[in-house]
């Protein structure tokens, strides 16, 4: 347990490095009941965010069953490097590479929708825009300054900030109207805000996977005790009926 919470207190530190202007934040679009979501959001999990960031909380096999993905096939879409099917997710990038690279080590992801939100990454994941000034030659609009490359670009397509001239006090002025796409992804618009979405679901799920398990638990202790409580009440009321 002290494990996961130093590992919980340093993924909020990392994540916390550049606290730039507050923007409003898009609502997910979060089901953990989408067996699909979630299996699409594990295989672009494993082909763009795990070679470098690893989730050592969360086993290859209590994904597998959670998600509906038949063992076999999971090893053989979603493990790479020859790891077996109880083993944690985990990558093979060397800490002190890592660092030399991205100049800190790239947190650990399990319980990143829990520290961040995930109203956050949805937004974080599809905000990100040319800029040449830094070392990956991207920026983000709720990350300022963040210090890793747009590893979705493909899908995406080249991103940058839209402006237009607009009449502001009767001059006319750049206004910023968001981010745009050159048009050069694998993916419309709307498939990659779908997969991103898909994306943030399997970090939701990740965070906590029993979440819906213990939801189901809870309604079904709620039911108990309402019944428990009519019983009672009129138990209490046969015991004392005659009292008065």
């Amino acid at each position: 347990m002290k494990k996961l919470l130093s590992a919980v207190a340093l993924l909020a530190s990392s994540l916390a490095m550049a606290a730039g202007p507050t923007i409003p934040l898009d609502k997910a679009p979060i089901d953990l009941r989408d067996k699909a979501s979630l299996q699409n959001g594990a295989k672009l999990y494993q082909n763009y965010c795990l070679g470098c960031h690893q989730m050592q909380y969360q086993r290859y096999s209590r994904t597998f069953k959670d998600l509906g993905i038949p063992e076999d096939l999971g090893m053989e879409h979603l493990m790479f490097t020859g790891e077996k099917v109880g083993d944690h997710i985990t990558n093979s990038m060397p800490a002190d590479y890592a660092e030399n690279a991205f100049g800190v080590l790239p947190p650990d992801l399990t319980n990143v929708a829990r520290v961040r939100g995930a109203n956050w990454l949805y937004t974080y994941l599809r905000t990100f825009y040319v800029d040449e000034s830094r070392p990956f030659g991207v920026n983000n609009k709720v990350f300022p300054t963040v210090g890793m490359p747009h590893v979705l670009q493909e899908l995406q397509g080249v991103p940058y900030r839209a402006h237009e001239t607009r009449l502001v006090d009767g001059q006319p002025t750049e206004v910023y109207v968001g981010i745009r796409t050159d048009g050069s992804g694998e993916l419309s618009t709307e498939e990659y805000d779908r997969a991103v979405a898909d994306l943030v679901n399997y970090l939701v799920y990740t965070g906590e996977p029993t979440k819906l398990e213990s939801h189901a638990l809870g309604t079904k202790v709620l039911i108990f005790i309402f019944i428990f409580f009519v019983l009672a009440y009129f138990l209490k009321k046969e015991y004392w009926k005659d009292v008065h």
